[in-house]
């Protein structure tokens, strides 16, 4: 890959700190201290600014970023504020889905405006364009791309990613990635997108749950040729320390207002099926992606009322109506993509095709997986169709993996 450049990981010692985290126990201290006598907390790559601030200098900078943007080794510091007290030469802010601020609604419309607290453009990439205009990049030496994902194909901020590659590459500036960690990192799983369901919900051939960082996604779309002709963008990847793809990690911000914690993370490539449905999937609750639900009291003994919430969920899907259901608040962190509760939801139902609404079949990316739940298919005979995909994805995976 001729663009690609790839900060390696430097050593950084904590003292004789041992804060591990691990699949087994998130963020608890280690008791084998005579095993490990200085394991070293994980850095996202804004906690290392050893290895980018050198590539900044002199160089006027324009930042993809969100409420996600920060330093957790400086008491979750935003990003623009640390570059700017660096007096690194900040142009303007890229904007996401869910705003600068991170309280904006799902599927909102970002606008263009001023930062009150920086004074700085804030130019929409979740508006009239999801990708930045020549004029837009005109007075920019290099980009940075600094927003925490969750891993799962539908998540929006990876074709912000993409638009934002692509435009570097047409407009010949240089991407720096500044990598996080993959909540959601440790499995694969999921029906690969195919040809002709590709949306702003799903935009490369991957599966669901991809397995891969930011930094590698970006190294993937670049290698497999996915922006616009075949181009490629001029690529820095800097490096998360002290981080593996079987390591857990507790996001420090919420990366979006309807995703409040660890469990609604994990749970999230599960449920976010139902919004491809109108069952209730705790939108207009304080524990969305956590619960499940709908007016019907087959549906379970657990209840809720979806309200409107402003900056979290405004108009939910069964607003002001009592939704019976799941509660899924106590599954465990080790939780993995599963259409048990949609196939569950689905069969109580009784509504068989008009169960399902147009969003469906984009979320899946694909149609097939509604014909199979139509037709009866289990969960085991429906992922068993998705195995030959996903042989062929690790394969391709593997070509980018930074992380062991």
């Amino acid at each position: 890959m001729k663009h690609l450049k790839i900060i390696l990981l430097a050593a950084i010692l904590f003292g004789n700190l041992t804060h591990c985290q691990s699949k087994s126990g998130r963020g608890t201290e280690s008791n084998h201290t005579e095993e490990v006598e200085a394991a070293s907390p994980i850095l996202p790559a804004a906690d290392r600014p050893e290895a980018y601030l050198p590539l900044l200098a002199e160089k006027r900078v324009a930042l993809a970023v969100n409420q996600t943007s920060v330093l957790t080794s400086r008491n979750n510091l935003h990003l623009v504020d640390f570059l700017l007290q660096e007096g690194i030469k900040v142009q303007k802010v890229f904007v996401p889905e869910h705003g600068f601020r991170g309280d904006a609604d799902a599927g909102e419309i970002v606008q263009n405006e001023i930062d009150k607290t920086t004074g700085l453009p804030l130019v929409s990439l979740y508006g009239a364009s999801k990708k930045p205009s020549k004029e837009a990049l005109s007075d920019v030496d290099v980009v940075i791309f600094d927003i925490q994902d969750v891993g799962i194909r539908f998540y929006t901020y990876i074709s912000t990613l993409h638009y934002l590659m692509e435009a570097c590459a047409e407009q010949g500036k240089p991407l720096l990635v500044m990598d996080r960690p993959n909540p959601n990192g440790d499995y694969v799983d999921g029906p690969i997108l195919q040809p002709g369901y590709t949306s702003f919900v799903g935009m490369h051939p991957i599966p669901i749950v991809h397995g891969l960082t930011v930094g590698e996604l970006a190294q993937m779309i670049n290698g497999e040729g996915w922006l616009e002709k075949g181009i490629k963008a001029d690529l820095t990847v800097v490096e998360v320390g002290n981080w593996q793809h079987d390591m857990a990690y507790s996001l420090p911000v919420k990366p979006s207002p309807n995703l409040p914690n660890d469990v609604a993370i994990r749970l999230y490539p599960s449920l976010c099926f139902f919004e491809g449905t109108d069952v209730s999937l705790g939108r207009g609750t304080h524990y969305p992606f956590q619960v499940y639900g709908y007016p019907d009291l087959s549906f379970g003994d657990f209840t809720f009322t979806p309200v409107s919430i402003p900056g979290m969920s405004k108009n939910p899907p069964q607003q002001d109506k009592l939704c019976y259901g799941k509660d899924l608040r106590n599954e465990p962190l080790t939780h993995r993509f599963t259409l048990k509760h949609l196939l569950d939801a689905y069969g109580k139902s009784g509504k068989k095709e008009a169960f399902f609404n147009n969003f469906f079949d984009k979320l899946a990316g694909t149609d097939q997986l509604k014909k199979d739940i139509l037709a009866g298919k289990t969960e085991t005979e429906i992922k068993d169709s998705w195995q030959a995909g996903l042989t062929n994805y690790h394969a391709i995976r593997k070509k980018y993996l930074i992380y062991p």
